[in-house]
């Protein structure tokens, strides 16, 4: 199960970090992605970080949108992935999901949060 919080209304320019906690899964061995879905379009990839067994390294991957502003974490010890977000614009109003990947590659996801929604205000 993953539960995202953190969501809210905000001014641009503005900051918001969104949580997901997991529970009933190996969150270690997880990838774990944010994807969003702005009214009226398609859910798209927002940002995903590597999972591991054994390493505590991780590789993180953003779409070209974030990059820059956006920061992708997790906790292990905590099971729970962060996203900071800085420097919001209203493009970036949306309901955010969090996801687990058990594939190496971060394009297949197992499991689905509910999303929590972002409202960035101009």
């Amino acid at each position: 199960q993953l539960q995202a919080s953190g969501g809210g209304l905000v001014q641009a320019g503005g900051s918001l970090r969104l949580s997901c906690a997991a529970s009933g899964l190996t969150f270690r061995s997880y990838g774990m992605g944010w994807f969003r879905q702005a009214p009226g379009k398609m859910r798209e990839f927002v940002a995903a970080i590597s999972g591991s067994w054994s390493s505590s390294v991780f590789i993180a991957d953003y779409t070209d949108s974030v990059k820059g502003r956006f920061t992708i974490s997790r906790d292990n010890a905590k099971n729970t992935v962060y996203l900071q977000m800085n420097s919001l614009k209203p493009d970036d109003t949306g309901v955010y999901y969090c996801a687990a990947s058990g594939s190496s590659s971060l394009r297949v996801y197992d499991y689905w949060g509910r999303g929590t929604l972002v409202t960035v205000s101009s």
